[in-house]
């Protein structure tokens, strides 16, 4: 079973998140609120994907994701965010992102990028 840590500061969009994965069988090892929380759970819960929001409080979400890419460079992160600009994709890829998913998303499309991040 993949696991997946689900890092939104919003709770709504972690309930999506979590209820949309766990229907397709996916095992949800942490939420975290923030990327300071997002590290902590990383290290502690070691998962298989990390879909992770950009603009949080105490640390974002690019911060977060080079930490944890400098403690696991084979981590997988997908950036899921609202923010729709270019620039901001790319410096996500350039940072290690997998993927950057826009809010709101479709189901199938969040899923199809997962399976296509989870088989790179």
């Amino acid at each position: 079973m993949v696991q997946v840590l689900v890092v939104d500061d919003t709770r709504f969009m972690r309930t999506i998140l979590v209820n949309i994965l766990t229907e397709e069988g996916f095992e949800i090892v942490g939420e975290a609120e923030d990327g300071q929380q997002a590290v902590e759970l990383y290290l502690k819960t070691k998962p298989d994907l990390v879909l992770m929001d950009i603009i949080m409080p105490k640390m974002d979400g690019m911060m977060a994701l080079k930490t944890i890419l400098g403690v696991n460079p084979a981590a997988k992160v997908i950036m899921v965010t609202a923010i729709q600009s270019v620039e901001m994709a790319k410096l996500a890829f350039k940072c290690g992102a997998l993927s950057y998913i826009i809010k709101p998303f479709q189901k199938q499309g969040i899923l199809q990028e997962i399976d296509k991040v989870l088989h790179q």
